[in-house]
């Protein structure tokens, strides 16, 4: 079972190899993409003690020297501190021009070593090992590294491409229930924003996606995210139009993580699917959605058991959060907003009374 998927951008292009057991086959992986001589494996304290003897393996098989570089697991290591331990590790790994980092684990770690990778000596190659259902369907694809900084989420970064993703749906056995569940709601935010009979689809396996056993479902519903993610930053590399429907809840989303703490009451799943409801309560204001299908949003994420309000937080300080966000402008947030499921546009603007309104409406 080996479901696969292609990044078209030029000379930048790249595969993405989903499917199971592919652990085992890393560095073979990576030398068909070009990647040979040194490499740092960058990886958290929960990965490492679950893949990285077999990855490393992997690699040393292929011809590859390997060093090893563990941060502590959590959103907190999206830090500069991080960063320049980790720029210190490419250092003393003697890594060069010709090296590469590994980047293994969820979306923290992908972050943090693609941004690693983009700075170290200018930028060098790195490879996606996503071993989160988070990562395998968003972060490891579309080249977005970075850090945060305490004022908000992901404000320091560069696009940085891989050279190629490896997605072993095996890993997911691994994940903890809440963090599968945080993952299904970037898979529904696919279906929202690109492709109706896929949110339709989902609708209908939601059981069977309480459990990662079935293998052939998960790689087609990671494979099918991958699709159309890739279709997005194919056509829009950097965000300067449709890559920003792929922000579709992410608004308010960033700002309860950050009001809440990053990694802390509402990771950051979580806090998209609450961001989700809201965007979808605001687009039956705004754009006319049908306010059943907002329903159907709402109703959706509930039943994957993820949150779909969070009435204890205070509106004025998550305001004051969407303040700093990437997406605002001149103090003011720009929603991405649906008019039907399927079918969203960026760049709305909200009246400041209907924000509020519809917050106290959906908590």
């Amino acid at each position: 079972m080996l479901y696969d998927v292609h990044v078209e951008l030029a000379e930048r292009s790249y595969p993405i190899h989903i499917g199971e057991g592919l652990l085992d086959k890393v560095g073979q992986y990576a030398l068909s993409s070009g990647l040979s001589g040194s490499c740092l494996l960058i990886t958290d304290q929960h990965t490492q003690a679950l893949f990285t003897e077999r990855v490393t393996r992997s690699l040393k098989a292929a011809g590859v020297r390997v060093s090893i570089a563990v941060v502590p697991a959590g959103e907190s290591s999206k830090s500069i501190e991080q960063l320049s331990n980790l720029l210190s590790a490419c250092v003393k790994a003697g890594l060069d021009r010709n090296s590469f980092i590994v980047a293994l684990g969820g979306g923290v770690i992908g972050d943090l070593a693609g941004f690693t990778a983009a700075a170290y000596l200018r930028g060098i190659a790195f490879m996606q090992v996503p071993t989160s259902l988070l990562a395998m369907v968003d972060s490891s694809v579309g080249g977005k590294t970075g850090i945060n900084l305490p004022e908000g989420k992901n404000l320091v970064g560069a696009f940085h491409q891989p050279a190629l993703v490896v997605a072993d749906i095996s890993t997911l056995d691994s994940l903890p229930v809440r963090e599968l569940r945080a993952g299904l709601a970037e898979v529904v935010k696919y279906g929202i924003i690109y492709d109706r009979a896929f949110f339709e689809k989902i609708e209908a396996v939601r059981e069977a996606l309480a459990q990662p056993q079935d293998r052939a479902l998960w790689a087609e519903i990671v494979g099918r995210c991958c699709e159309i993610k890739a279709a997005v930053v194919s056509e829009d590399e950097r965000e300067s139009g449709l890559r920003a429907i792929l922000n579709y809840g992410h608004t308010l989303g960033h700002a309860i993580e950050n009001i809440a703490g990053y990694g802390g009451r509402y990771i950051h799943g979580e806090a998209i699917s609450i961001g989700m409801v809201f965007a979808s309560a605001l687009s039956v204001c705004q754009l006319g959605m049908e306010q059943q299908e907002a329903v159907r949003v709402g109703e959706l994420l509930a039943s994957l058991g993820l949150p779909v309000q969070a009435a204890e937080l205070d509106w004025q300080a998550l305001r004051r959060a969407m303040a700093v966000d990437k997406k605002t402008v001149s103090g003011v947030p720009r929603f991405v907003l649906a008019s039907s499921i399927g079918k969203v546009s960026i760049g709305h603007e909200v009246a400041e009374d209907q924000l509020e309104s519809v917050w106290s409406a959906i908590g």
